[in-house]
């Protein structure tokens, strides 16, 4: 990068600014929040105290404290001394718009401007900054101090430095960043997620399956495979020796007519009920806030043995100051 982070800026501190502070401080940067709501300092500071038992145990980075955390107010005092800016607005075009306008008149023109949103396009958001080279799309998957999924991208008048820029800064410390290299609505793996969904509520309004049998279906086939490499890669292991060019050529036509075949459910509003029905069945007496915490414990566990196999990439050591 044409500079050293040290210090992020985390502009709106809701559920994800919140999870994103959590995981700055723990790779041992100073973070300087910002955020108009009512109460807001005291649940930034309640929240990532919370995320912080599951960020000791992924590892913390040399020099992590609770205490590099700074609340300011003004958005301009968060900005005055920042090297990175990671925007949480409300996904709503005007709001972000004068918000980047904004951040943009705050910061030094060097600075990277990202913003979290998981469908609005950088050309819109940029277009009343004096500055709109520096604006990026740094999209987490949630929750991001877990998820290391971070997808950027650029609009019409951001520079390919501000994308490098941001691509080696979340690589750096840790985040597995992709570049989404054309806009498009909901970015890469917010699109692949929906695929899924339609076939999935597909099969429960058609009747092929039950909420949990699809669920089951993921979570115990596929799912386990995906965990660990994407569709590609699956795919060329499953040609055997032939790899990928012998599965296209055998499994190519049928799966083209798989395609074909895919519905194209509309989200009724007796459809949403068989679906909420479903889910309510499946959880019995569970309760989801117990099932939350077993999912996460399991994904600290998967994230262990994926970095100790080298498919995930290691906060780097010397991140601190």
């Amino acid at each position: 990068m044409a500079h050293t982070v040290k210090r992020v800026a985390v502009v709106a501190t809701g559920t994800i600014g919140a999870s994103w502070a959590a995981y700055f401080l723990a790779r041992g940067l100073d973070v300087h929040a910002t955020d108009p709501s009512p109460g807001a300092e005291q649940r930034l500071r309640d929240a990532v105290a919370a995320h912080w038992v599951a960020l000791a145990q992924q590892g913390l980075t040399s020099g992590a404290r609770q205490e590099r955390l700074h609340f300011h107010v003004r958005l301009e005092d968060a900005l005055t001394q920042a090297d990175f800016v990671q925007e949480n607005g409300p996904e709503r075009l005007d709001f972000k718009v004068d918000l980047f306008r904004r951040m943009d008149a705050a910061t030094p023109a060097h600075v990277v401007l990202a913003s979290s949103s998981s469908g609005l396009a950088v050309t819109d958001m940029q277009k009343d900054c004096t500055h709109p080279g520096r604006v990026v799309l740094g999209h987490p998957f949630n929750p991001p101090h877990m998820i290391p999924l971070v997808e950027v991208g650029g609009g019409e008048r951001t520079t390919p430095q501000a994308v490098a820029d941001a691509m080696a800064f979340y690589t750096r410390i840790g985040k597995r960043p992709i570049q989404v290299r054309r806009e498009i609505k909901g970015h890469i793996a917010n699109r692949l997620q929906a695929a899924l969904w339609r076939e999935a509520f597909h099969l429960v309004d058609q009747g092929v399956a039950t909420v949990e049998d699809i669920d089951t279906a993921i979570s115990q086939g596929p799912g386990l495979r995906w965990a660990l490499m994407g569709p590609f890669m699956n795919l060329h292991l499953s040609g055997g020796e032939g790899g990928i060019a012998h599965l296209l050529a055998h499994l190519g036509g049928p799966i083209e007519s798989w395609w074909q075949d895919l519905g194209t459910p509309s989200m009724t509003e007796a459809l949403q009920r068989q679906v909420t029905d479903g889910v309510a069945q499946a959880l019995g007496t569970r309760q989801a806030s117990d099932l939350a915490r077993a999912r996460d414990a399991l994904l600290i566990e998967l994230l262990r043995a994926k970095q100790a196999s080298g498919l995930l990439n290691k906060p780097d050591p010397d991140l601190h100051t």
